[in-house]
């Protein structure tokens, strides 16, 4: 999503995206997409349902369900004279523009627009949705799971799955009704500053991981736990082809059609199979066509082919970029398909000139009917007209699980598991606890930095003691070796008196997020500082262990040729722990945990590889990771 009015504007050089030529024209061919099987068998009582809603629901209060406002921008008054059907909280946005206000403030405010959504004869409650896409990192106190791209190197489903149904859980704590998650596009090119909101760059691991979100978040469809009081609404973004734009966030997606189906869809189609109820289009083009304005995919793919009978929003303010609309105005996107405008900022306007539009006739009777009952079918499976005030209902309030014990033990869990061991010299990992350690480098003691972007804020610039609880990748180092009888020495500039048995040098990318992270190459930014760390200490043959916080995989190779050990760690979010606890055997001297990550994309051999399909070949391949020595 996209949360401010400039953007950051990056020079991406001009390499050959993988992918096949564009043809000339883009055309689609509905009937040679994937057709899903069901996850919900039709209901004649639901649509009975609808259709007395539909029945009684003013022109206004229709036009209503089709627009989403941003809680910054509107208030639980305005939505007593405007009947519109959800409201969003953007990244940088909470209640009363603090972005640490508590939980329950959260659930208050939560309260006050469902009420006053109810203030006339026939309205339907709102849905509030927010971007809980690594636990419900909004919340000051909720659990941080690692980001996607650490999920798909995990390679567990199962895992996946928790932490969705944890994240859902921790949301309904505060009364909010829909995640905009799981990011199920397939990365083609790691220079695209979203890299690691997708799981990686293989169809199957994207399929594979996006479904097992989308249904730890909703609930298995077709059981009584689907959307119920422990669930919440997922969204399947961004649809379609969002991660071969050749690096360029928001740009064209030249892939034929076949790969754009084979290839790109492949998260979508999973995500459908495993009954998601909302799918977000994509601000992306394909070969040159909005997907805002794209009706062949938007409503003959994905509607009609696949069978898709949730609704489809809008990103923030998306129509504005297609042809002959604006902030203000967009027929054309609702006729292509979009259900849900996401209006932000100018949500009035967008009211007014759609309702201007269906009374004039220029959106059909038709279009409009259906988008409603989209709408309305998607809140009658989440149960919204009937669950009452959001902190009446069974999770709501319980502040307990916000955070909690159990919940952080999946967090570190899945730290652990996406770990990948691109490096092990002499055997060198794993460590014994009893030993003097020296962590060094900017990120060891870095919640900020090891969280990444999507963390109290959008881009992830928080200050490390707004994130709490949270458990540096240092502290962690410290709580293991000091329990074996060991010691840990903090020094970022890897300066020390007492010569250290190892040095563990934490360092990587800065928080980013969307266009501000794309790049036009893979070169470390902050080589420079960090290369000269790992030499200094590997010249006074200190033992090396390299750790890279990182959101994709980067140039490093000169990093790696003077450390003796080298662990990607991706974004792992708030449990740091997890990182020590592979690193070092037990105080006893046993293996607790080994290396079971797998490299969710290649590692690129140049600076200027551009995914799986760089003429060079990667440095490391696709599902690549070590592992200990048997008996060790």
């Amino acid at each position: 999503m996209k949360f401010v009015a400039t953007r950051c504007a990056m020079i991406v050089a001009s390499l050959a995206v993988a992918g096949t030529a564009a043809a000339a024209n883009p055309v689609a061919h509905p009937l040679e997409w994937p057709r899903p099987a069901r996850s919900l068998p039709p209901d004649a009582r639901l649509e009975a349902r609808i259709d007395a809603l539909l029945a009684r629901m003013t022109p206004e209060e229709k036009v209503g369900q089709l627009v989403q406002a941003d809680i910054e921008s509107i208030t639980p008054d305005d939505l007593r004279h405007f009947p519109l059907g959800s409201v969003l909280n953007g990244a940088d946005v909470a209640p009363g523009n603090d972005k640490l206000a508590s939980p329950r403030e959260w659930l208050r405010l939560a309260d006050r627009f469902y009420e006053a959504s109810l203030a006339g004869p026939h309205r339907v409650p709102a849905m509030w949705a927010t971007d809980a896409v690594h636990g419900d990192n909004n919340i000051p106190g909720a659990t941080i799971f690692p980001h996607n791209i650490g999920l798909g190197a995990t390679r567990d489903p199962a895992l996946v799955k928790r932490i969705g149904a944890i994240t859902a859980l921790e949301v309904r704590v505060t009364g909010l009704d829909w995640t905009f998650a799981p990011t199920v596009a397939v990365v083609r090119d790691a220079r695209w500053g979203r890299t690691y909101e997708s799981f990686g760059g293989s169809p199957h691991l994207v399929a594979e991981c996006g479904a097992a979100l989308v249904e730890g978040l909703q609930g298995r469809a077709g059981t009584p736990e689907f959307l119920d009081a422990a669930h919440v609404l997922a969204t399947a973004k961004h649809f379609v082809g969002d991660g071969g734009t050749g690096g360029h966030d928001e740009g064209d997606n030249t892939a034929s059609e076949a790969e754009l189906r084979d290839v790109e869809a492949a998260g979508h189609v999973a995500a459908i199979a495993a009954g998601v109820q909302t799918v977000m289009a994509s601000f992306s083009s394909w070969q040159g066509v909005k997907m805002h304005g794209n009706r062949p995919l938007l409503t003959g793919v994905l509607k009609e082919r696949m069978g898709f009978d949730g609704l489809v929003i809008g990103d923030w303010d998306g129509h504005a970029q297609v042809p002959g609309c604006t902030s203000d105005s967009c027929a054309p996107a609702v006729d292509a398909g979009i259900d849900v405008l996401m209006a932000p900022e100018r949500w009035r306007q967008i009211f007014v000139s759609l309702l201007a539009q269906v009374n004039s006739g220029e959106v059909p009777a038709a279009r409009l009917e259906d988008a409603v009952r989209r709408v309305l079918r998607v809140k009658l499976r989440a149960h919204l007209l009937d669950e009452g005030r959001p902190s009446s209902r069974r999770f709501a309030g319980h502040w307990e699980l916000l955070g909690a014990p159990a919940h952080r033990a999946v967090a570190r869990q899945a730290v652990r598991e996406s770990l990948v061991l691109l490096k092990n010299d002499r055997e060198l990992l794993p460590l014994k606890a009893r030993s003097h350690v020296l962590v060094a480098g900017e990120a060891a003691d870095n919640v900020q930095q090891q969280c990444g972007a999507w963390t109290i804020d959008w881009q992830g610039r928080r200050p490390s003691r707004d994130i709490r609880p949270a458990e540096s990748i240092y502290a962690g180092i410290r709580a293991a070796v000091t329990a074996a009888g060991g010691s840990a020495t903090l020094s970022p500039g890897g300066e020390y008196s007492v010569r250290p048995d190892v040095a563990i040098v934490v360092f990587g990318e800065h928080p980013y997020a969307e266009g501000a992270g794309d790049v036009p190459s893979l070169v470390y930014a902050d080589e420079q500082r960090d290369l000269a760390l790992l030499e200094r200490l590997h010249a006074q043959r200190i033992p090396v262990v390299a750790v890279l916080i990182s959101g994709r995989p980067l140039w490093i190779e000169a990093e790696l040729a003077v450390s003796d050990s080298f662990v990607a760690a991706w974004l792992p979010g708030a449990e740091g722990g997890g990182v020590a606890d592979v690193l070092f055997r037990s105080p006893g001297g046993a293996v607790a945990h080994d290396f079971r990550g797998r490299l969710p994309l290649p590692w690129p051999r140049a600076p200027a590889a551009a995914g799986a399909r760089a003429s060079a070949g990667p440095l490391f391949p696709y599902g690549y990771g070590l592992e200990y020595p048997p008996r060790r």
